[in-house]
C-alpha cells in the first residue's frame, strides 16, 4: 500500500499564506496526497500567530511545524498546549508549552512526526537534536511504520548528517530554515527519503521572502528594522515522499515548485 506524503517549505508572510490557501487543495487532490506537513515558521514573517496557524490547517495541512521564531509571538505559547496538530522544535526544553513531535492516526496507519531545531548558529540553549532524536524513535511503537522529521536547521551539514543518522529509522528528514529548494532530493541506502532543504511558500520577487532592498540595506549597514514580506507572485516549494505503507520505506522522491 502507497502512502504519499506532502512536505512544504517554510511560509512566509500574508502572501505566503495566500499561496498555501489557493493552491495546497488543489494540489493535494491532483496528486493523491495522504498526508500534508507545512513548516509555518514565517506565516507572521518572523514567528507565526495562532490565526494563521489555524489558516495553514485550514488550507489543508495536517500538521503545522516551527523553528527558531516559535517564542516570537507570545500567544503561541497557551495555543500551543491546545493544539495537537501544530509542533514546535522537540529538543526545546521540556517545560516550555506544546509537543515537539505526535502520533496522528490515518486511514492508512500511524503517522510520527517529528519537528527538531539545529544548534548551529540558531540557538545553543537546546537539547541535542541528533540524541532527542534516537531517544524518540526508540520509544516510538513499531507499528508506527510511517515516521517523518521535519530538521529545521541551518547547516546542510547538520541537516545531511541528521538524515544519514536515521536512515532506515524513520521514512523521510527534510530540512527548513534556510528557504532555498536544494537539487538533492535522494533516497538513502536505508530507503530514508531526504532533502536538505525543502524551500519556502512566498513572494517569488524576494530575498528569502524579504523585501530585496531591505535584505540589501541590511547588508549595507541600515539601521535595523522589522522584516517586511513583499506583494506580488508567490511560489509554492517542497517534495513529495513516496512510501511503502507497510514499511515506512521511501519509494520515490520529487522535489516541486509551483510557480
Amino acid at each position: 500500500m502507497i502512502f504519499t506524503v506532502l512536505a512544504v517549505g517554510d511560509v512566509v508572510g500574508p502572501g505566503g499564506v495566500a499561496c498555501l490557501e489557493e493552491r495546497l487543495k488543489p494540489f493535494r487532490k491532483s496528486r493523491g496526497i495522504d498526508f500534508c506537513v507545512v513548516n509555518g515558521e514565517n506565516a507572521n514573517v518572523v514567528g507565526a500567530t495562532p490565526r494563521q496557524c489555524d489558516a495553514i490547517l485550514r488550507a489543508g495541512a495536517d500538521v503545522v511545524t516551527l523553528g527558531n521564531h516559535t517564542w516570537t509571538r507570545w500567544e503561541l505559547q497557551p495555543y500551543l498546549d491546545e493544539k495537537r496538530r501544530v509542533l514546535r522544535p522537540a529538543n526545546y526544553a521540556p517545560q516550555c508549552p506544546g509537543r515537539g513531535w505526535e502520533i496522528y492516526d490515518t486511514p492508512k496507519g500511524r503517522v510520527l512526526v517529528m519537528n527538531l531545531l539545529g544548534r548551529f548558529t540558531l540557538d545553543t540553549n537546546t537539547d541535542n537534536p541528533f540524541l532527542l532524536a534516537d531517544n524518540v524513535l526508540t520509544d516510538t511503537p513499531e507499528d508506527v511504520r510511517i515516521r517523518l522529521v521535519d530538521f529545521h536547521a541551518e547547516a546542510t551539514s547538520e541537516k545531511g548528517a541528521m538524515a544519514w543518522m536515521l536512515d532506515g529509522r524513520v521514512s523521510a528528514v527534510w530540512g527548513t530554515h534556510t528557504h532555498v529548494q536544494t537539487s538533492d532530493a535522494q533516497i538513502l541506502e536505508g530507503g530514508t527519503g531526504f532533502i536538505t532543504d525543502l524551500g519556502m511558500t512566498g513572494p517569488r520577487r524576494s530575498i528569502l521572502g524579504i523585501r530585496p532592498e531591505q535584505s540589501v540595506g541590511k547588508f549595507l549597514g541600515d539601521v535595523p528594522r522589522r522584516y517586511e514580506s513583499p506583494d506580488g507572485p508567490c511560489k509554492l516549494e517542497g517534495c513529495v515522499f513516496t512510501l511503502d505503507a507497510n514499511t515506512g520505506k521511501c519509494k520515490d522522491i520529487e522535489a516541486v515548485r509551483l510557480l
